[in-house]
Parts: C-alpha cells; sequence; structure tokens
C-alpha cells in the first residue's frame, strides 16, 4: 500500500453501520450510529439506506449509488449534447471522433480472425438478404403488401423517449403520425369515419429511453398502397423535425423482415466528459453540487482500468440481471437475461470542433458496447458500474465476478441517459472491421 492510498484510507471518515437485516451481503448504513434499531426515530429510520457489501474490501473507497449519480451528473454535458445533436442532423458522424490510442492487453486480446469465427455460431437470426424473394411472387391479395426498412438518427434530448405515449413527444409517436399518409386508403378512411387515428404501425429494432440518441436506429412498418416508394418515405420523415430527426435510408424488404428478430446484434456507444477535478478550476467548483466539492473517495479513474474490466466480458454468455434496471421478476433468472457480448472496450477521445473558431476539444471517454442483445438499462449500468469499480481499484475481472452477484445493488445506478447512443444494429454475422475502438 502507498502512501496516498493510506492518507485517503485515514482521511475517510468512520460512519455506523450495523447488519440490521439478515440478507447475505448486505448492510444498513445510517447517518448515526446507535445499539437499538428500535431507538431511532422515524426521520432517522426514514434516512437509512440499504448498500451491498462487497467481498473485496474496497466498500471505503467505492462511490455510494448517490455519489455515484453526483460525479457522473455534475459534468460538462453541453458539447456531448451539442455533438450527438449534429449526429442526428447529419452534419457529423460517430466517427468524427478522435481517440489517443486504443489500449489493447495481452491476456484479453483475442486475434481478431480467432474471434470472428467464434462469434457465427451464435449468429442464428436470417439477415434480411436471405430473405430477398418476396412472398408475393408467389401469392396475391394479402401478400401483396409492402415492407419497408427505415434506418433513422434521431436527438435525444429532443423526446421523450422511443416508445408511443399519449400527450409526449415521442420518436415512435412522430413517425407513425407521419407514416399514415401512406397507409392503405380503405383503412385509413375507415378508421377516420369512426373517429379512430390512422396513423401507420411502426416495429422497432430496440426502444430508447428518454434521453437516447440513436445514429443508427432500425425501424420497419407496411402498406397495400403499391404507389408508395422509398424516396417518398424519406423524403417524409425528413420534413418533420430535420434537427432532431433524420431518415438515413429507406428500403423495401421482404414481409418477413422484423427489425428486432431479424438482428444479429447492436452496437452501443456511451461518450462521458472527462474533468480533471482541479481544485484552481473555480469556475468548475461553482458549477458543481456542494456534496460534489466536498467528496473525499477519489473522484477520478484509470481509463485503461475500465477498458480492461469491459474486455473480460467479451466472448462470454453471461447473465447480466445484476445490471438491468425496471424488468419484471419473471425475467430475473434464465436464458431470458443472458448476452453474448461481442466486444466491449473504453478509450479517451476528443469531440470534433463544433463551432467556428473555437480551438478547444473536449475530452471524453468513449465506451463501446456490441452484444446480441441488450437488456433494460443494461449499458448505462455497465458504464457506471465500470467507472465506479476503476476509481475504487478493483481487479480487472469485478465486472464478471458482479454477473454472479444476487443483488442489483451491487451494481451501480445508470449512468445518464444523454450520453448513451444507439449506434447501429446488424443483420449479419458480426465483424470487427468497422468498431470505432479496436
Amino acid at each position: 500500500m502507498n502512501a496516498a492510498t493510506t492518507k485517503l484510507r485515514a482521511s475517510i471518515p468512520r460512519v455506523a453501520c450495523r447488519n440490521y437485516f439478515a440478507v447475505p451481503g448486505m448492510i444498513t448504513i445510517s447517518s448515526e450510529g446507535s445499539r437499538n434499531p428500535s431507538a431511532f426515530s422515524a426521520t432517522e429510520q426514514k434516512a437509512s439506506w440499504v448498500h451491498y457489501k462487497h467481498e473485496d474490501g474496497l466498500d471505503p473507497y467505492r462511490w455510494t449509488a448517490k455519489e455515484c449519480h453526483h460525479v457522473l451528473e455534475d459534468r460538462p454535458w453541453q458539447e456531448v449534447l451539442k455533438f450527438y445533436s449534429h449526429v442526428a442532423a447529419g452534419n457529423l458522424s460517430l466517427s468524427d471522433l478522435t481517440f489517443f490510442g486504443n489500449f489493447h492487453d495481452a491476456d484479453s486480446q483475442r486475434d481478431v480472425s480467432e474471434r470472428d469465427q467464434m462469434l457465427s455460431v451464435y449468429a442464428t437470426a436470417p439477415s434480411e438478404d436471405s430473405h430477398i424473394v418476396s412472398l408475393k411472387t408467389l401469392k396475391g391479395g394479402k401478400w401483396d403488401r409492402k415492407t419497408f426498412k427505415i434506418v433513422v438518427s434521431y436527438d435525444g434530448s429532443a423526446f421523450t423517449g422511443w416508445q408511443r405515449q399519449p400527450g409526449l413527444h415521442t420518436v415512435q409517436g412522430l413517425l407513425e403520425q407521419a407514416l399514415g399518409n401512406y397507409c392503405d386508403g380503405k383503412r385509413v378512411a375507415s378508421l377516420k369515419s369512426e373517429g379512430l387515428s390512422a396513423d401507420a404501425m411502426v416495429v422497432v429494432a430496440g426502444r430508447t429511453d428518454k434521453g437516447v440518441h440513436a445514429a443508427g436506429q432500425v425501424c420497419s412498418f407496411y402498406t397495400w398502397r403499391s404507389g408508395v416508394c422509398p424516396e417518398d418515405i424519406r423524403t417524409g420523415i425528413n420534413s418533420l423535425d430535420p434537427k432532431a430527426l433524420r431518415a438515413i435510408s429507406v428500403n423495401e424488404v421482404s414481409r418477413t423482415f422484423h427489425p428486432n428478430f431479424s438482428a444479429k446484434w447492436r452496437r452501443y456507444v456511451y461518450i462521458l466528459p472527462l474533468h480533471s477535478y482541479d481544485i484552481s478550476d473555480q469556475s468548475w467548483l461553482q458549477a458543481v453540487s456542494a456534496e460534489l466539492r466536498s467528496f473525499v473517495k477519489p473522484k477520478t479513474f484509470d481509463v485503461r482500468a475500465v477498458n480492461k474490466m469491459l474486455a473480460q466480458l467479451e466472448g462470454q454468455q453471461l447473465s447480466f440481471t445484476v445490471f438491468a434496471r425496471d424488468t419484471k421478476i419473471s425475467r430475473s433468472r434464465g436464458p431470458p437475461t443472458e448476452c453474448y457480448i461481442y466486444h466491449a472496450r473504453a478509450a479517451v477521445a476528443e469531440l470534433p470542433l463544433m463551432e467556428q473558431g473555437s480551438e478547444q476539444r473536449s475530452q471524453v471517454l468513449c465506451v463501446e458496447l456490441v452484444a446480441n442483445r441488450f437488456l433494460r438499462k443494461m449499458v448505462r449500468v455497465l458504464v457506471a458500474t465500470s467507472i465506479r469499480e476503476a476509481a475504487a481499484g478493483a481487479s480487472s475481472d469485478s465486472l464478471v465476478r458482479l454477473t454472479r452477484a444476487s443483488c442489483r445493488r451491487a451494481s451501480a445506478p445508470p449512468a445518464p441517459a444523454c450520453g448513451l447512443c444507439l449506434s447501429e444494429v446488424g443483420y449479419e454475422d458480426f465483424s470487427h472491421s468497422n468498431l470505432l475502438i479496436k
């Protein structure tokens, strides 16, 4: 143990804690200690909270859920939001990020061709190209339905998520309203005569939460109108809100194509602003919360440590239920929680210059994750947990070990939604050739 670590441990205030509940791996922390739990006042009992007790002895250095919130939220997010806004509008792309080298470790790096061969056994869903022969050439009537695959990008800060909700501005709601103009004329007339909405039905590869961006979201809709062509749909979408929503491509595909079930992998990118927390930077100190300024635990983390932890997840079929949030109890065990991680890396990058005359580029942490599927909020929890573990000095296999935990309090709360972007959905076997972080 070095002198800096010893000094840090000595500076951490002792917190009264007592194992009041017979729950393995859990401890209750209170702002005031007491020999008798029943002696707590109603206010004091309400102020108590439960923490997960890790077995590596690093809990004094590990951020609590509240501390994670302060460390990840209190950052200069404006440049990241501006970058994603330009990506959604088509002015920039994720490839415009400038990386400061990619981290490779001998014990975690596999030969790319060998990994590609391994991944082929997990690519079980048929690709859209295999459906190029349309069934409508064999049958008529209802088989004359035309299905369109639409790739869109959008600025998550302009919407309250993907899923359509009454009275809210959502991506799905805006698309379905616009695509209703291309639905079957008889159906539209019938619905309108009954006073019902004549909007189209859009199916998506994966619903994004409020604030999450997309650079390659895939959705589809169908119509029986023979005169509808891809360019009409693309023009119609791009006229809705050009700054926040853009149709990248529109193609007619087989009616058997499904954006979700036909997909073989998804790629997410998370961008987190980096800051030195320099005590002399008064402008920054005035911007962050008072609780963060009085923070005594480590505020910085090694990006190389984050990269090593994430790389340990590659090539494994693991249950990620501890990293999921807001899922049903029936999905807490078994195959529904298992994901195969193709690629998981982190690196330091610089955002491109987005204003004329600007000379300073913002440094960010970029995390790139590719898997056959992701659980709800899994990416954001993985990002936050890997940063928390790196700051605490945990071992490189800490994320793998956490997948075996029985309580979700073992992981960190989700990182801010505004840093996440669904960058691509793949319908062919995954390859490492087009990754941001090699």
